[in-house]
């Protein structure tokens, strides 16, 4: 039998490793997400499509990319060691072969298929890697769920730049084609290069300054818990309320008059908040993820999203200019994209790691639940004739997250915890 120190040895450099290969997958797949916001009227354009047709196929992209993402996160479970790298390889190819549908797609009909098969392959790229990094570092778990989830959001910041000017040069829809060549086929390489980490390799959780518990649940305990709904209806009132921003940051800009202002270096304030919001979004969920190891999940998320709440007020009150523009918005990234490490962590301080990628997927759906509301923006912003309402709807769900935070989740955590940690008394450690 081979001695925990040995066991654990290989861990210490290698996990690391594992959590740099899936930071780069997942910053492959952020312009699945994040450059969406620059082909959309480029399409509208060239084909005469309403703008509101076209984020149809945006929502289709989510959800996909989320409500497949459980049974995506099951099978990588059920494979052990191996199902990281067959679930991203696999991944890699799908959102490959979503982009190139998009680059010959002459109908919204081929539009929302090319959609759904990217949305299939990056959730499963997005589920298996956050899954890995919290069955890796117990002892760290926000931080490295929130690095990791820093790629999908922070790297799509390098490409801002070449994908406006290689669609005002080639067009839409050849730039499709060549992003989804290199992203895909990058993942696809890197894939096998994953793997879970063996019985007692991870490090033990010791000394955390957060509520864990000792015992994982199954799947099916997760569902029945009241707990992880209340999770699910937090997680979709703040992914709604930022996705309606991030993907129409484009349209908010040219509807405010500033979207071609040259502003700094020959840059128009589209392309500086482009390159802003993606390193405020990717830097928000290592940094929200850190404090919440320090002071806990619930009292992050009051600050997080408190903030947040003021950020998208103030976009409506003062982000007319291309400096206030560019200010605010970056203020909403930073405080939106904290969810992606902050929820998938306390889920897992909940239920457990033995189930970890399967029961965070499973509330990842939240994403794509919330992904419906994006349509439903351009909507209310074509009735009242302004964005403001819909930045007041989004403040006033943050604010509602913050309450239920504090007040309710963190007692009921408190509580349930204490109960699994009692019943686990003389158990031996999963």
């Amino acid at each position: 039998m081979v001695s925990s120190t040995n066991e654990t040895a290989p861990a210490s450099g290698f996990r690391w490793t594992q959590l740099i290969i899936g930071l780069i997958c997942m910053a492959m797949m952020a312009n699945l997400q994040y450059g969406w916001t620059y082909f959309v009227g480029p399409m509208a354009k060239a084909h005469s499509w309403e703008v509101g047709s076209i984020q149809v196929a945006f929502s289709i992209f989510i959800a996909l990319e989320t409500w497949l993402t459980p049974v995506q996160g099951w099978i990588v479970d059920s494979l052990g060691v191996r199902g990281p790298k067959f679930m991203v390889a696999a991944g890699g190819i799908a959102a490959a072969l979503g982009w190139y549908i998009n680059s010959k797609a002459n109908s919204l009909e081929a539009l929302y298929v090319g959609a759904a098969i990217s949305g299939v392959g990056a959730g499963g790229v997005y589920a298996t890697c956050v899954g890995n990094a919290v069955k890796w570092f117990p002892d760290r778990r926000g931080l490295a769920v929130g690095l990791t989830a820093a790629g999908f959001g922070a790297g799509a910041v390098v490409t801002v730049i070449p994908i406006q000017m290689m669609i005002a040069s080639i067009g839409y829809a050849e730039t499709f084609f060549w992003f989804a060549i290199i992203q895909g086929g990058a993942v696809f390489v890197l894939a096998w290069l994953l793997r879970a980490p063996l019985p007692g390799e991870a490090p033990a959780a010791s000394a955390v300054k957060v509520l864990q518990a000792k015992t994982s649940s199954t799947p099916g305990q997760v569902l029945a818990s009241p707990v992880f709904w209340l999770l699910y209806v937090m997680f979709v009132m703040v992914s709604a309320s930022g996705l309606m921003v991030t993907a129409q940051i484009a349209v908010i800009a040219k509807d405010y008059g500033v979207a071609q202002t040259v502003i700094l270096f020959g840059g128009t304030t589209l392309i500086v908040a482009g390159i802003i919001d993606n390193l405020a979004n990717g830097g928000a969920r290592p940094f929200f993820g850190w404090v919440s190891d320090q002071i806990g999940r619930e009292f992050t998320m009051a600050i997080a999203f408190t903030a947040g709440g003021i950020a998208y007020w103030l976009l409506g009150v003062a982000g007319t200019t291309p400096w206030t523009f560019v200010i605010c918005a970056a203020l909403i990234f930073f405080t939106w994209g904290e969810i992606f490490s902050l929820f998938p962590s306390t889920c897992t301080d909940m239920f457990g790691p033995k189930y970890a990628t399967t029961n965070a997927s499973l509330l990842y759906t939240a994403k794509g639940l919330s992904a419906f509301v994006v349509p439903l923006a351009n909507v209310l912003k074509s009735y009242t004739g302004s964005w403001h309402s819909i930045f007041f709807a989004a403040s006033i769900m943050n604010f509602l997250v913050v309450g239920l935070a504090l007040f309710v989740v963190r007692p009921l955590r408190a509580s349930i915890t204490a109960a699994q940690n009692k019943s686990a008394v003389g158990q031996p450690a999963e």
